[in-house]
């Protein structure tokens, strides 16, 4: 699985990811009350991986230090 970041917000300001599964994509945007958005905190801290919006692959080090930024 792997998760990957967008550089757009939401007009309220929210950022969003993509969840990638077997050529399927899901929009998660970073709201706390939102589930699949806590499983991919739970994820990454796991170590799945997580891109840049660019594409790149995030270290485990930069994927724990953004999670950190997060509400």
């Amino acid at each position: 699985m792997t998760y990957q970041l967008f550089q757009e917000t939401l007009l309220n300001g929210s950022s969003m990811i993509n969840k990638v599964i077997k050529n399927s994509n899901i929009i998660i945007t970073f709201a706390p009350d939102n589930t699949d958005y806590r499983q991919f905190k739970i994820d990454i801290a796991s170590g799945a991986q997580l891109t840049d919006a660019n594409n790149n692959v995030m270290t485990s080090e930069q994927a724990n230090t953004f999670l950190a930024t997060l509400p």
